[in-house]
């Protein structure tokens, strides 16, 4: 399958308009080329629907669109379980967790965590962000990218990948977050029409023309078991999504740490002008999350039945844009490459927040604010250079590189959740504990992976962070004497640390109460219709 011109026209034409909206955007923000908090965190000004269009567009990628549609390729509906639980996910994230966050002031989440505990623990979750977000989620990206880009246009995998990095870098690296928040309004609103024009002429060409509902319902009665929301023991994949475990286990422990704890996610939240304003994006972005597996898991699903006989599950997407006619099929590659530039400018904007302010200014602490945000647009530069080299040597031989992400990943999840968690809302928890638990999560799931190989994924991370829970809990409790206090807490008479959060704290608008219930609602309503 090759792109014919007028596609060509269409995506460079795509090109320009994001480039001129950044670096317009760029250009009547000078500040933001000499101030870290205008760089970092876009000048702490945006506004609701921004944060709630750039929370999504930096969450859908190649990562979810190749692999999540290789995944319901795979095994069907059941992967749509990351998507629709993330959006109950976000609504307790708004409610709950923000507004501790946004009363810290925080730039990045190792920073809250040396504000909470001590510098060492910020060092060791900074450094291992770092890695986890250059060799597993730029590579995913990249790889993923390459792939499709390959066997869309002809164009070798290598030479996509660097391409979309230098559009990348041409003006996330100069204009700092807001440019990519911004531009990220038109990404997502090209990632949205774009999914469910290809999922109708996906569902129309099932039907044989006659229109979705009919293509709908000849999917379901062609392919059953794919639309089996809650696997049984007996499914193929059951080791990948347990059951009724799905709903009640490590499935949230993965939703928390990603929507609650992940400095690529979260930041946009924390560059809200205030917690109002980053709450309504929270919740903008739950609704758009509940549309996500029309978009992404659909198209992967019907190529089953369209393109049976794929050499790998991850090539579903790429062999569905085959059915777009010329332009509209520029248009979905478009959609597909707003989606995968955003998100390596997210990531690469958020690698260099963590690496300037919690790495960098530690060795060089009194250097100007465009010393700091040059070292930032370098940090991001470097980064894609790394994941350029080992993507294909670290992702080449997966056969469904969403399920790799989500594997290591896990390795380190449930500790990091319980650092947080307990930090957050349990005075007693200290430094020592939470090393413990960082510890423990990474020694528990490598264990119980090699001596229960088969012991399903999810609920591995549910019995993991169980036990993380328990070691920090105990590893505090037993070195209490030896907290450390910093300039944000203080010893109560109980020789335990302050965590400063009251009830107050977590009221929210009439608005934002009846936007989380009728999610809930919705959702429910999902559940039963595909249980």
């Amino acid at each position: 399958m090759t792109l014919s011109q007028l596609d060509i026209t269409v995506l460079i034409l795509y090109a320009v308009l994001l480039l001129t909206a950044a670096l317009y955007i760029s250009k009547n923000d000078k500040s933001a080329t000499s101030n870290t908090e205008d760089y970092f965190l876009a000048s702490k000004a945006l506004p609701w629907w921004a944060i709630g269009a750039s929370l999504i567009a930096s969450n859908i990628s190649a990562e979810q669109i190749i692999g999540m549609s290789g995944s319901g390729y795979a095994m069907g509906l059941a992967i749509a379980s990351y998507e629709w639980m993330a959006a109950i996910t976000l609504i307790l994230v708004g409610k709950y967790l923000l507004p501790i966050f946004l009363k810290q002031q925080i730039y990045t989440m190792p920073q809250y965590l040396e504000q909470r505990y001590n510098k060492p623990v910020k060092i060791t979750l900074a450094l291992f962000w770092l890695v986890v977000y250059i060799f597993v989620n730029l590579t995913a990206v990249l790889w993923l990218a390459g792939m499709a880009i390959e066997s869309i246009s002809g164009l070798d995998a290598m030479i996509g990948m660097l391409l979309l990095s230098l559009f990348s870098v041409a003006y996330s690296a100069y204009g700092g977050l807001k440019a990519v928040a911004y531009t990220d309004i038109i990404q997502v609103v090209l990632l949205v029409l774009g999914g469910l024009l290809l999922s109708y002429l996906a569902l129309n060409q099932v039907s044989a023309g006659k229109g979705v509902i009919v293509g709908f319902a000849k999917l379901s009665e062609q392919l059953p078991s794919h639309f089996d929301m809650i696997l049984s023991p007996e499914s193929a994949h059951y080791a990948s999504l347990p059951g009724i475990s799905v709903l009640v286990g490590g499935l949230w422990i993965m939703n928390i740490s990603y929507w609650g704890f992940n400095q690529y996610i979260i930041q946009r939240a924390l560059a809200a002008k205030d917690l109002n304003e980053a709450q309504k994006g929270i919740a903008f972005a739950a609704y758009l999350k509940l549309l996500m597996p029309f978009i992404v898991v659909l198209p992967g699903i019907t190529a089953v039945v369209l393109y049976p006989n794929l050499p790998s599950p991850d090539l579903a997407y790429p062999s569905m844009m085959g059915l777009m006619p010329s332009g509209i099929k520029g248009l979905v590659f478009a959609a597909l490459v707003a989606a995968i530039v955003s998100s390596l400018a997210s990531m690469t904007n958020s690698i260099s927040t963590i690496f300037t302010m919690d790495l960098y200014k530690e060795i060089k602490p009194r250097q100007s604010q465009r010393h700091y945000v040059l070292i930032g647009r370098i940090a991001a530069v470097f980064s894609l250079t790394i994941a350029l080299v080992v993507a294909k040597p670290l992702l080449g031989q997966f056969e469904q590189a969403f399920q790799y992400v989500q594997e290591f990943t896990g390795i380190f999840t449930p500790g990091i959740v319980v650092i947080f968690l307990l930090g957050m809302f349990w005075s007693r928890a200290n430094s020592q504990g939470a090393l413990a638990a960082a510890i423990g999560s990474a020694l528990y799931s490598i264990a119980l992976a090699y001596y229960f190989p088969n012991f399903p994924f999810m609920d591995r991370i549910g019995l993991v962070f169980l036990m993380c829970l328990l070691t920090a809990i105990v590893t505090s409790n037993t070195t209490a004497g030896n907290i450390t206090i910093n300039r944000t807490c203080h010893l109560s008479t109980s020789d335990s640390v302050s965590t400063g959060v009251t009830s107050e704290l977590f009221t929210t608008s009439q608005a934002f109460n009846i936007a989380g219930l009728s999610c809930v609602i919705i959702l429910a309503a999902l559940y039963v219709t595909w249980w």
